[in-house]
């Protein structure tokens, strides 16, 4: 029998802050530039109504297997329900039991924006003060305390698909005491902009590359699949660097990369992996007038980094649930 610690989004939440957040991802991408993590083919699987299912597995050093397990299921905005909803498994790093299951959704809400975080830290320009965000989902609203731990924000343009009821802003606005504006279009949002965030799980492009400003930096994390395109082959036909979680795994899901190297826009050869880049090994904004679009659509070891930290810090603190199975 094992001895299994359950963890809730609550207890995820009580012991998982923003901080924690961005320095897991640190070292998660910092161990995958070194080529010290072990990482999985990522797993996709189509379901009805643009759902996809979707499984990741991977291992850092000194941690046990960690796979998580989910889904994004769109139609969920309209039932008032999460996008995505999934389970992290923690297997014991020296017999392989499950010692930890934990409540998906409240990791994948951090670990996306924290990613995000360190990406934007190595690729933006450090004086980037105005941010717009597309999407003002789970990952929308996230994004931006995100931002702001690793840039001056100043200014932040918030896009939706219903400008006129959209309450974000305001509520943004409230809880991080700095102005959030409820932008009347994307456009407005992003044109002038030094940084774009886009969290939608758009089939269609919502940000042209006509409208980026020099020193541009586009992050993509709704671009997770192959028919999931957030931005036009402009956006990366004009960027200096395309950088992505993970090559190999890009090439196959993340939907603008797809799309602009079946167009022959871009040879695979010039997509540049983050890991390298926050290990030190490779430079990541190389200058300051560059457009730099990253695309992340989520590796595995995000989650064991994040769960590592979790695990570790529900213990000392008491929470959660154990059960034997």
């Amino acid at each position: 029998m094992a001895d299994v610690l359950l963890l809730s989004g609550s207890d995820v939440r009580a012991v998982f802050d923003l901080p924690a957040a961005i320095a897991s991802q640190r070292a998660a991408f910092g161990a995958l530039g070194r080529r010290e993590a072990r990482l999985a083919p990522r797993l996709l699987l189509d379901g009805p109504e643009g759902d996809v299912a979707f499984c990741y597995v991977s291992r850092l050093p000194g941690t046990g297997a960690v796979a998580r397990f989910g889904s994004v299921n769109p139609g969920n905005a309209a039932r008032g329900l999460p996008t995505v909803a999934a389970l992290v498994t923690v297997q014991d790093p020296a017999d392989g039991r499950p010692i930890a299951i934990i409540e998906g959704e409240a990791v994948t809400t951090l670990r996306t924006s924290a990613a995000s975080a360190v990406a934007a830290d190595h690729l933006a320009a450090p004086d980037s003060s105005r941010l717009a965000v597309v999407g003002c989902g789970v990952q929308g609203r996230a994004h931006v305390p995100a931002m702001a731990a690793v840039r001056p924000i100043g200014r932040v343009a918030l896009a939706c698909r219903h400008p006129d009821t959209c309450t974000a802003a305001a509520e943004l606005s409230d809880e991080l005491g700095t102005p959030v504006e409820r932008a009347a279009s994307v456009r407005e949002a992003v044109e002038g902009a030094q940084i774009v965030v886009t969290a939608t799980t758009s089939v269609e492009p919502v940000v042209l590359g006509a409208w980026l400003a020099p020193g541009c930096t586009v992050l993509s994390v709704g671009s997770f699949a192959p028919d999931r395109t957030e931005v036009d082959d402009e956006v990366l036909t004009r960027a200096a660097s395309v950088v992505v979680d993970d090559v190999p795994t890009a090439l196959e899901h993340a939907g603008p990369v797809v799309a602009a190297v079946r167009a022959g826009h871009l040879s695979p050869e010039e997509v540049r992996p983050l890991g390298p880049i926050v290990a030190g090994l490779a430079a990541g904004r190389r200058a300051p007038g560059d457009i730099v679009f990253y695309n992340s659509v989520g590796v595995g070891v995000q989650d064991t980094a994040a769960a590592s930290v979790i695990v570790e810090r529900a213990r000392e603190a008491g929470v959660g649930r154990h059960v034997e199975l």
